[in-house]
């Protein structure tokens, strides 16, 4: 739950926190069928927005603010010929490995933040590693962005599983 205050770096946390729990409730108790249900004329499925997400985790943690090498999964992709693979990764794959990849994603996350909060003593202009289109970013921008990020996401979530079984309770 959100706290009704708190410093910079609680909300922003917990704001990311809630969202990446929304996308969840979302993809709770479906089985890979239902994951690799997409609600036409989209392509989006919950299965694809897992692993898509857990991409965006590994991209902006690791990659960008780190500046390091993509992990050996993302690394192998030649992302010009296929920009879309992230999502079409899910193909295949059942809820147990397509949760955990998304899990395992965020752990890391979690534990650079902690590292990097720890090390400048919660520099939320830290700048990042790698730059944006020519533009460095800060870790308050990433933050910022993944909240963006996983919100319009959840809102895709939504529809895509009220289309599967009618729930718009999660």
């Amino acid at each position: 739950m959100i706290p009704p205050s708190g410093d910079e770096i609680t909300l922003l946390r917990a704001f990311l926190d809630e969202q990446r729990a929304t996308v969840r409730r979302q993809c709770a108790d479906l089985d890979a069928v239902h994951l690799a249900t997409a609600l036409p004329p989209s392509s989006i499925t919950l299965g694809g927005l897992l692993s898509h997400l857990a991409f965006v985790e590994d991209h902006w943690f690791s990659h960008v603010l780190l500046g390091r090498p993509y992990a050996p999964m993302w690394a192998e992709i030649d992302w010009r010929a296929d920009p879309d693979r992230d999502w079409e990764l899910a193909a295949g794959r059942g809820p147990a490995e397509l949760l955990a990849l998304h899990d395992g994603a965020i752990a890391a996350s979690e534990a650079i933040l902690d590292d990097v909060l720890a090390a400048t003593g919660g520099d939320l202009d830290r700048p990042a590693e790698r730059s944006r289109h020519g533009r460095t970013v800060s870790l308050r921008w990433i933050l910022l962005h993944l909240i963006e990020e996983y919100a319009r996401h959840a809102g895709h979530a939504d529809l895509v599983r009220e289309s599967i079984d009618g729930r718009t309770d999660l």
